[in-house]
């Protein structure tokens, strides 16, 4: 072999070498990085973690204060000022002992009667019932009552005033603290004429105060005892749904109603004026009666003869004569 032939296969031999140590040193390069991110994983993720963690734990804590601070609101559901009314109409068969019963019942769940109206009539005996019971009894009474009977109606409406008693509260601090700085500012006062501006003032201010704690306490009234309007019907006691308001049998029965009472006052009013049309009106048409019969009776007036109508003759032309006499009839011989 010459010496550039070997000369070319040295140099071959020592890229071929160069090659495999490069191709080497990316192979373990590679595997490093591979190992160093594979470590630093798990660390900066339980990092991040830890983070969020305590950003979370950060967030409820604020939380909790502001929850626990003076000024925070707290708007939890147990926690909201919720008005309960409730409306039903129960039909039963004694309807003054179901009304008993009623009271008896919310009296025992510390409540009061807000109004009672009864009809004893015994085709249309009815009892109407405004009863006020803690907010918190208010399911089971409800349920209670519409366990007298049939239950054929009932209504529950509830108004979340939260908000309102909230802003109540604010404005009655808000007020309070006016108040004070004027009662302080009339304290320090010096002339006649600033004493009955701050008395003005101080009045004022105190009026608007009474305003709002009597806002308040109406609605800390209707928040803390609910309503129930209770109506309990006889077995034949004749109502009107909803879906019945309109139609031909409405009407009849309502013009039929109308008819009754109509006739009903007829003769309420009659019965009234007929003692005084017996005690007045008899001896008044007595006297009038026998002054009647007492007065003499005139004789008609005389007037001029009647005429008698005879034969009239012609216009302007002579009378007419006299019928001939008839002879007398003759004897025979």
């Amino acid at each position: 072999m010459s010496v550039g032939g070997r000369r070319l296969r040295a140099v071959a031999l020592a890229a071929v070498g160069l090659v495999a140590v490069l191709a080497v040193g990316a192979c373990s390069a590679d595997g490093g990085n591979s190992a160093s991110d594979s470590g630093a994983g798990p660390a900066m993720g339980s990092a991040a973690d830890e983070a969020g963690a305590a950003k979370v734990a950060g967030g409820a804590d604020q939380d909790k204060a502001a929850a626990g601070g003076s000024g925070a609101a707290d708007l939890r559901v147990d926690q909201r000022s919720i008005i309960y009314t409730g409306t039903m109409q129960v039909r039963v068969d004694d309807v003054e002992r179901a009304a008993r019963e009623a009271i008896a019942r919310v009296r025992a769940a510390g409540g009061f009667v807000g109004g009672d109206q009864r009809s004893s009539e015994s085709a249309d005996a009815r009892a109407e019932l405004t009863l006020r019971v803690p907010a918190d009894r208010f399911t089971a009474v409800i349920d209670g009552l519409a366990g007298l009977g049939k239950q054929e109606r009932r209504e529950i409406r509830t108004e979340d005033v939260t908000e309102e008693t909230v802003d109540l509260d604010a404005r009655i601090a808000t007020q309070r603290a006016r108040v004070d700085s004027a009662r302080k500012l009339l304290a320090r006062a010096t002339s006649i004429n600033d004493l009955v501006t701050l008395e003005n003032e101080v009045g004022r201010r105190e009026a608007d105060l009474a305003s709002l704690e009597a806002k308040k306490r109406r609605l800390a009234d209707l928040t803390a005892l609910s309503t129930i309007t209770v109506t309990f019907v006889g077995p034949h006691a004749v109502t009107v749904e909803k879906d019945d308001e309109l139609g031909f049998l409405v009407g009849l029965r309502g013009g039929w109603s109308a008819f009754l009472s109509s006739l009903t006052v007829a003769l309420t009013v009659l019965g009234a004026v007929l003692p005084f049309a017996l005690v007045i009106g008899v001896p008044v048409g007595v006297v009038i009666w026998l002054a009647r019969r007492r007065r003499p009776r005139r004789a008609p007036p005389a007037g001029p003869a009647p005429m008698v109508p005879g034969p009239a003759g012609p216009v302007g032309g002579p009378a007419p004569s006299a019928p001939p006499p008839v002879p007398a009839a003759r004897s025979g011989p």
